[in-house]
């Protein structure tokens, strides 16, 4: 399974020169067999600009997940956790192989009409 990821310009653009490996959610997928996460670039960018594969999805409180991932996070220790403020658990994507497109798309390629929140299932 595929999915399409709103991710903000630089946390995409950290994912594709190597220096993110984990993308951090609140919330993740229903759906166990996610392999790959295209990426969708959000305001300004506002395109598709890549894909990765998905290595595994950790799961754990705020403290352990921060000391599994801080290394190669692409934020900030008050980023992260401002960013989940009220959670107590929460989830990080391992970054596998990254291939960003040469040429970026629009979301209408996907034959998706709207911006996705957090993300959106792709069909073939």
């Amino acid at each position: 399974m595929t999915v399409l990821l709103s991710i903000k310009p630089e946390f995409a653009t950290k994912i594709f020169d190597g220096s993110k490996k984990y993308e951090f959610r609140k919330m993740i997928f229903k759906r166990y067999d996610v392999k790959k996460i295209v990426v969708y670039a959000s305001s300004p960018i506002q395109r598709i600009i890549g894909e990765f594969d998905v290595e595994y999805i950790l799961c754990d409180k705020l403290e352990q997940l921060w000391k599994k991932t801080h290394k190669f996070s692409g934020i900030n220790k008050d980023f992260f956790y401002e960013y989940f403020t009220d959670k107590e658990v929460a989830f990080a994507i391992k970054i596998g192989k990254v291939r960003r497109y040469r040429t970026s798309k629009y979301l209408s390629d996907y034959n998706i009409n709207f911006a996705p929140q957090s993300f959106v299932y792709l069909t073939k």
